[in-house]
């Protein structure tokens, strides 16, 4: 990959793309324009085939049926995998995380296998629904400012020991097992229950991606005041007394 582009893959827009989170795709190619890099950006329906050659591949959150199908055609196509074998970011969003780990709980009932690319297993809540704004803090590992965002699951997602809790909630409900735990991550591969869409509200989430996948340490700065403007209003929000 040069310096200078970045190839960028949406997987199934028509399957995992509830809440906006296409948005995470639009923050991510402007982010890196402002740094004038120049981005190849595919959209993959689930009846292509996963390209292996990308450097960040997005997935959103969807219904409970519509992930079933994502997580059945996703195994049988295995370029997601080769692509993270390859060294590729994956940033996933509320039922697309749930199918990188390595079970979840389809909409029949059942456990459904997932990807196992994050070291986590997801179950079906007994209580309330988690909705609602979350503020948490980001592992410091990650150089991030405080996460904002809006959840809407019914999943509880349980951790394994090499995957790493990618925020503390002060708000909210995060992975729903009473721990404060939110999202995880390894190397390569995020998951989060944040849509908003998430990268709209934290667009220095869209810049570690970046980073990341250039493998650099910094990037030049860009005019934030817009998406500051956005981040005070809904940590306000998050914080007011129910």
């Amino acid at each position: 990959m040069s310096q200078n582009s970045l190839r960028v893959v949406w997987v199934y827009p028509d399957l995992l793309s509830t809440y906006g989170d296409q948005g995470n795709v639009l923050v991510l190619e402007r982010r890196a324009h402002q740094r004038r890099l120049d981005v190849q950006r595919l959209d993959v329906r689930s009846d292509q085939q996963i390209p292996t050659s990308g450097d960040i591949y997005l997935i959103g959150g969807g219904e409970d049926r519509p992930q079933r199908l994502a997580a059945e055609r996703l195994r049988r196509d295995g370029g997601l995998n080769r692509a993270v074998a390859n060294g590729a970011i994956v940033f996933s969003v509320c039922a697309g995380y749930q199918i990188l780990g390595h079970e979840f709980i389809n909409d029949l009932g059942q456990r459904e296998q997932g990807l196992g690319l994050l070291d986590v297993i997801s179950t079906r809540g007994e209580g309330e629904r988690c909705v609602g704004d979350v503020l948490a803090d980001i592992d410091p590992q990650l150089g991030l400012p405080p996460l904002t965002g809006f959840e809407n699951h019914q999943g509880v997602t349980h951790l394994g020991p090499t995957a790493r809790p990618f925020a503390r909630v002060r708000f909210g409900k995060g992975n729903g097992t009473g721990d404060g735990t939110e999202g995880a991550f390894n190397e390569t591969v995020f998951g989060t229950y944040m849509h908003g869409p998430v990268m709209a509200r934290n667009p220095h989430i869209a810049d570690l991606l970046i980073k990341l996948a250039l493998d650099v340490n910094a990037l030049p700065p860009v005019d934030d005041r817009w998406y500051e403007a956005l981040r005070d209003e809904r940590i306000a929000a998050a914080s007011q007394p129910a």
